[in-house]
């Protein structure tokens, strides 16, 4: 079991309980990351997972001077909610 969000294949995931939440990412251009689906495994729902990754995520493409174009529903919520990222979008 890992504790530590990773990033690799164009996403974001933690291992948990031995099943993989993840937030997936597209490279739109050079200066954009379209974030387009989150998961989380029914069991492991309601614990704040999908939020730490999205949180990581977006951390990571203003750290990297990229856009964020979020297609995905709870990236959506998630940028509505936290509004330092609004700045971000394209």
């Amino acid at each position: 079991m890992s504790d530590s969000i990773q990033h690799e294949n164009n996403k974001f995931f933690k291992i948990v309980d031995g099943l993989e939440c993840r937030l997936e990412y597209m490279v739109q251009d050079e200066d954009s990351m379209v974030f387009y689906h989150t998961y989380v495994p029914p069991e492991l729902r309601g614990r704040g997972l999908a939020m730490e990754i999205i949180r990581e995520g977006l951390d990571y493409a203003v750290s990297n001077n990229k856009k964020i174009v979020p297609t995905c529903s709870a990236v959506q919520l998630f940028v509505e909610r936290n509004k330092e990222y609004q700045e971000h979008l394209k």
